[in-house]
């Protein structure tokens, strides 16, 4: 069965950074498309930022110029390195696939950014 594992959250400052990992297994990793999104307490889960199969790449924009999102398909990870943090980008980030029609989701992890 799919299943998606984040990693890499934690406390950080404002200004600093932190890489989030997302370990796929129980589907062709490198043929399907990846998305990393957010949810605060409350709020929608949103949109971050996409990778295709072969590496193209798509942000929102509240985060393009500041977050990266790459993939190792040998590794079967994806992942999200994200600089310049904002108090904003606190949030439970959550690893997405798209597959057979139907979203599958990870358990998410936390990213608090606050001095």
């Amino acid at each position: 069965q799919v299943q998606l594992v984040e990693s890499g959250g934690g406390l950080v400052q404002p200004g600093g950074s932190l890489r989030l990992s997302c370990a796929a297994s129980g589907f062709t990793f490198s043929t399907y498309a990846m998305r990393w999104y957010r949810q605060t307490p409350g709020g929608e889960r949103d949109y971050v930022a996409f990778i295709t199969s072969v590496g193209s790449t798509h942000y929102a924009d509240s985060v393009k110029g500041r977050f990266t999102i790459s993939r190792d398909n040998v590794k079967n990870t994806m992942y999200l390195q994200m600089n310049s943090l904002k108090p904003d980008d606190t949030a439970v980030y959550y690893c997405n696939v798209y597959r057979n029609g139907r979203d599958y989701w990870g358990q998410g992890t936390q990213v608090t950014v606050s001095s």
